[in-house]
């Protein structure tokens, strides 16, 4: 079994969680460099409105001005992640997992492929939804009359086998946010929400809690308390 640290952040600033993120990967690649045990995190985080643009992003797919964004109370950050353009914003977990991916024997592709498949088992068994993975595109997809639409967000980064930034789920999110961009890059697909797709607000402790299950049971860890 693999030992993984759940810490939840509540809600926070990007930026600052951003600065707390990279301590905790900056320590790991530390202990990578001297040959000493590596601690996995699973981090969960629910930020105020803020886009964030991965490093091969393109900033076009921002289609708002700095004035809009104030008037919106939104944020905007150029990461070091992979990926477009994507939207955090309250009611959406934040996942966040620094993995030790050489101690957990997966590779990175594998990492993304694992992370996909718990988000998809948490999404089909506990809420009945047909949700499914789209060869050309990384993360968590619905089929919609309007076409496929993504209910969850990837954009990743490693560095010596540890992995840092990580997905973004929407479950009470205002999707509204979302018309301000290309999200991820794309102008052809949607983006939806749990709480669009059932009709009715979730408990948002309650799925943190079964994201939690499906992210340990995949990644065959056990929490450190």
């Amino acid at each position: 079994m693999n030992t993984i640290k759940y810490l939840d952040w509540g809600k926070m600033d990007y930026g600052q969680a951003w600065e707390k993120q990279q301590k905790i990967f900056d320590a790991q690649i530390v202990h990578k460099a001297n040959k000493t045990t590596t601690e996995n995190h699973l981090i969960f985080v629910e930020h105020p409105h803020v886009y964030t643009l991965g490093k091969s992003g393109d900033n076009q797919n921002l289609l708002i001005s700095d004035e809009i964004l104030k008037k919106i109370n939104a944020t905007y950050y150029k990461v070091d992640r992979g990926g477009d353009i994507t939207y955090h914003g309250p009611g959406q977990i934040v996942g966040y997992p620094i993995f030790d991916l050489e101690v957990m024997h997966v590779t990175y592709k594998g990492y993304i492929e694992k992370l996909e498949t718990a988000i998809l088992k948490y999404l089909k068994e506990c809420h009945q939804l047909d949700v499914f993975q789209l060869d050309s595109a990384t993360g968590v997809w619905i089929k919609t009359k309007n076409g496929p639409e993504k209910i969850c967000a990837i954009g990743t980064k490693a560095s010596r086998y540890i992995t840092m930034h990580g997905f973004a789920l929407n479950i009470n999110t205002d999707l509204s946010y979302f018309e301000y961009i290309n999200p991820c890059g794309f102008k052809d697909k949607g983006v939806t929400s749990l709480e669009k797709l059932k009709g009715t607000k979730c408990d948002f402790e309650l799925e943190k809690k079964n994201l939690t299950n499906y992210i340990m049971r995949e990644f065959e860890g056990q929490i450190d308390s």
